[in-house]
């Protein structure tokens, strides 16, 4: 992955809108002393649908890398990568790459310095080789830090609603709707929030919606996040979510389901990203775009300066076999309230946006693609909205440099947010 290291800031302008999305579930389950051992009931049958999840989720490696952080990275033959694993995707191969939208550049802003950034486990310079995709390995912890082994590696059913901001999912977001989408493209400020509890999570990232807000809602979802529940760390990680029913049976994050095709072999989805933004000192940023296949309609993901990531298969969708509806960007946090009061759990940098470049978390340059496959910048129709502005704000606004951006983000628990 490639970082942006951003040397000069924007003057700010500003405005506000509404969202949705995403994650997991709560509680850490664990098992004690005594049925380590002999594990009688539930706990034995507990174990052994993790000993199953475990083997289905974790394919032979070619090679393991170990991340400094941690984390095992397997090297999997390709064509045994967990997409294959769908019914409908059994002895489908990964397509080439497909057209890039008109007007897509290849090479970093002439405005910014570029910065050699790379995902944690590749600094040591070791990689996966040639037909082989990199995958986080997914441990027993990992599955035992969920709600359920069921719902391992998916977010809530029914937590996505653009009316409400139900279940403690708060957003400071901008969106375009009305028209018809084939894909979003920005560049997005990679900081490392502190997260108060396990079972909260912050995280920025670019929706691609289609459906209504009900259990048709189909997402496409690409991002950072910090979840100490779904990674076991507070470190920002690269991640990529999709549903087809609103977040009920269909969908996962990252590689932890069957259905998104990876045809990279040095991006790894759930890995941390690395370096990160500091307060009033260096501003990294990572470019996303994903746009729609004109040619066979699926839906490809690229990451960084040119990496192709890989794609979701347009039959995994019902609406977004088509095209999006709405195009969402910005940042979500959830509030458990578990002291009763709102939690300390930052936003972006943590810090509002009023602060501007340097000190509040940023996306900039967004764009969107349209039905001749070409980016545009966003129209007049985009807005911004904070539905919690006392915990966490946003400001947008519209520049030469940096196109349509805006600065979002904020602390959580404050004098006026309890």
């Amino acid at each position: 992955m490639m970082a942006a290291n951003v040397s000069s800031p924007p003057p700010a302008v500003v405005l506000v809108v509404l969202v949705s999305s995403l994650l997991l579930a709560t509680a850490a389950a664990s098992v004690g002393n005594e049925t380590r051992g002999f594990r009688p009931g539930d706990e034995l049958r507990r174990y052994r649908r993790v000993q199953v999840l475990l083997r289905r989720l974790n394919k032979p490696a070619l090679r393991t890398i170990q991340s400094p952080d941690g984390d095992l990275i397997d090297c999997v033959a390709a064509h045994l990568q967990p997409a294959f694993d769908h019914p409908r995707l059994r002895g489908h191969r990964p397509l080439d790459p497909p057209v890039r939208p008109k007007g897509h550049q290849h090479r970093p802003n002439p405005n910014d310095t570029a910065d050699a950034g790379v995902q944690l486990w590749a600094a040591s310079g070791e990689s996966c080789p040639e037909g082989s995709v990199p995958i986080r390995r997914t441990t027993e912890a990992d599955v035992l830090r969920a709600s359920s082994v069921r719902r391992f590696g998916r977010a809530p059913a029914a937590r996505v609603r653009r009316d409400s901001v139900s279940g403690g999912h708060e957003h400071a977001v901008g969106y375009v709707a009305g028209d018809e989408y084939y894909g979003a493209k920005a560049s997005i400020n990679v900081w490392a929030p502190k997260v108060s509890t396990a079972s909260e999570f912050s995280l920025s990232q670019i929706w691609v919606i289609a459906g209504s807000f009900g259990n048709d809602l189909n997402t496409i979802e690409a991002g950072w996040q910090v979840s100490p529940q779904l990674y076991g760390d507070n470190s920002p990680r690269f991640f990529t979510y999709w549903t087809t029913d609103a977040y009920q049976t269909t969908g996962c994050y990252n590689l932890l389901c069957s259905g998104f095709i990876q045809t990279n072999s040095r991006i790894a989805m759930g890995a941390a990203i690395s370096p990160t933004s500091a307060y009033n000192a260096g501003q990294f940023d990572i470019s996303l775009l994903v746009w729609k296949d004109p040619n066979h309609g699926n839906w490809w993901l690229e990451f960084g300066n040119g990496e192709l990531v890989g794609y979701w298969p347009s039959l995994l969708f019902s609406h977004l076999a088509s095209h999006a509806s709405m195009v969402q960007f910005g940042g979500e946090v959830v509030n458990t309230r578990a002291s009763g009061s709102h939690t300390a759990t930052q936003m972006g940098s943590g810090h509002f946006a009023g602060e501007g470049f340097g000190k509040a978390s940023y996306f900039r340059n967004l764009e969107v693609v349209d039905w001749d496959n070409s980016l545009v910048p966003l129209a007049a129709g985009f807005h911004v909205t904070a539905d919690h502005p006392n915990c966490y704000d946003i400001q947008g606004g519209v520049n030469a440099v940096w196109g349509n951006y805006f600065y979002y983000g904020g602390p959580g628990r404050n004098v006026k947010c309890t």
